[in-house]
C-alpha cells in the first residue's frame, strides 16, 4: 500500500520535495499546503499536478485529511515545532527540513514525543545521502589523507537572503553535517563572529566566520555569506598526505584528492609526490535517496541511523552553541551538553 503524504511548504525547496514524492512509486501525495495561493498555483503548473491532489492554505485543516500516514515539513524553521508536535500528536510520521527547530530543548522534546507516539521523526539532511559525501567518508576512514590537520568550508552566494534566520542558521548546518560525517565526531567547542550589513529588523548576520573544534583536536573553519556575487560550495579536509576537496560547483570533478606532502630538501620545505586524483562518483539524486530512507523508516517503524530526529537535535545543539558565541562576540562555547 502506498504511503499517503501531505507536503507543507511550496517554496524553493518544497517544490523539490513535491517532485520527488510525486515521482516515487511508493508514495501518494494527498495534498500540498502553503499559506500563499500563488505558491500553490505555481507548483501545480510547474509539476502538472492533477486535480486529485488538494491545494490547501490552512495547515491545521490538512492534518484532518483522511488517508495520510506522513507529513513532510518544508516551512520556515520558526514554524517547525508547532506543526511537528501537532502532527505527531495525531499519529503521523514526520519528514522535516533542517534545522529541526531553533531551540535544542524543542528538538529534544520532539524526539521524545515521536518515541512516545511510536512514530518516526526524520530530518532531511540531504548531504548525508549525497554520493560525494558518502565516498568522502570512506576516503577519510581509510586514512588516505594521512594525519588529519584541519578543515575549511566556504558557502557563499548573492541570494536568497532570509528574513527569519541569519546566515549562520541558513548555511552552517550543511558543512557541519559533512564534517561530522567525514570525521565521525561531533564538535566539543565552537566559536563564531558575524557582520551585519543589510538593514533588516531584527538585525541578521550577513557574514559569519565560525570555528569547530573536535575531540581529536581537528579544527574546521567555516565562511558563510549570502552577499557574495561569487557562489561557492567548497569544503576540504587537509591531511599530511593530501587534501580531500568537495567542490559542488564543479560538475566534472566534484570530489578530488590533491596528493602531496612536504619534505625537507637543502634547508627548504619542498612539495613532493604532487598529483590530482579525481574520484569516481555514483550518479544518484540525493533527495531521491532521502525519500527512500524515510519510506524504509516508516515501513519498519525504526529510526534512521543516518538522519534521525536525534541526529537533527544534536546538530541544532551545535548551532545554538554557535549562536551563543555569535551573540557573545566570538566567545568559545562548549558543546558538552549534547
Amino acid at each position: 500500500m502506498k504511503i499517503g503524504i501531505v507536503i507543507f511548504g511550496a517554496g524553493r525547496w518544497g517544490v523539490h520535495l513535491v517532485r520527488n514524492f510525486l515521482n516515487h512509486p511508493q508514495y501518494r501525495v494527498v495534498a500540498v499546503v502553503d499559506p500563499h495561493q500563488s505558491q500553490l498555483q505555481a507548483v501545480k503548473e510547474r509539476l502538472g499536478l492533477n486535480n486529485d491532489i488538494m491545494l490547501i492554505e490552512d495547515w491545521t485543516k490538512a492534518l484532518e485529511l483522511p488517508g495520510i500516514q506522513a507529513v513532510a515539513i518544508a516551512t520556515p524553521v520558526s514554524t517547525h515545532y508547532q506543526i511537528i508536535s501537532t502532527a505527531l500528536q495525531k499519529g503521523y510520521h514526520i519528514f522535516s527540513e533542517k534545522p529541526l527547530t531553533l531551540e535544542y530543548s524543542e528538538s529534544v522534546a520532539l524526539c521524545q514525543l515521536a518515541e512516545q507516539k511510536q512514530r518516526q521523526l526524520f530530518v532531511d539532511h540531504t548531504y548525508l545521502f549525497h554520493p560525494v559525501v558518502q565516498t568522502g567518508q570512506t576516503i577519510v576512514a581509510q586514512g588516505k589523507l594521512g594525519e588529519l590537520r584541519y578543515g575549511y568550508a566556504t558557502r557563499t552566494h548573492i541570494e536568497p537572503v532570509r528574513s527569519d534566520v541569519d546566515a549562520l542558521w541558513d548555511l552552517a548546518i550543511h558543512d557541519l553535517c559533512i564534517f561530522n560525517s567525514w570525521l565521525q565526531e561531533k564538535p566539543v567547542e565552537v566559536q563564531a563572529n558575524g557582520t551585519v550589513w543589510l538593514p533588516q529588523q531584527p538585525p541578521q548576520s550577513d557574514l559569519v566566520m565560525a570555528k569547530l573544534t573536535y575531540p581529536s583536536g581537528f579544527q574546521a573553519f567555516l565562511h558563510l555569506c549570502w552577499l557574495n556575487p561569487d557562489k561557492q560550495r567548497r569544503l576540504g579536509v587537509v591531511g599530511s598526505q593530501g587534501t580531500l576537496i568537495f567542490d559542488e560547483m564543479s560538475a566534472d570533478a566534484p570530489l578530488v584528492i590533491q596528493h602531496s606532502h612536504l619534505e625537507s630538501q637543502s634547508n627548504r620545505w619542498k612539495a613532493v609526490d604532487v598529483s590530482r586524483e579525481v574520484l569516481a562518483i555514483e550518479k544518484a539524486e540525493p533527495l531521491g535517496q532521502v525519500c527512500n530512507q524515510f519510506l524504509n523508516c516508516i515501513r519498519q517503524n525504526t529510526a534512521s541511523e543516518i538522519s534521525s530526529g536525534w541526529v537533527g537535535a544534536e546538530l541544532v545543539g551545535v548551532l545554538c552553541a554557535l549562536n551563543d558565541s555569535l551573540e557573545q562576540g566570538g566567545k568559545a562555547i562548549p558543546c558538552d551538553n549534547l
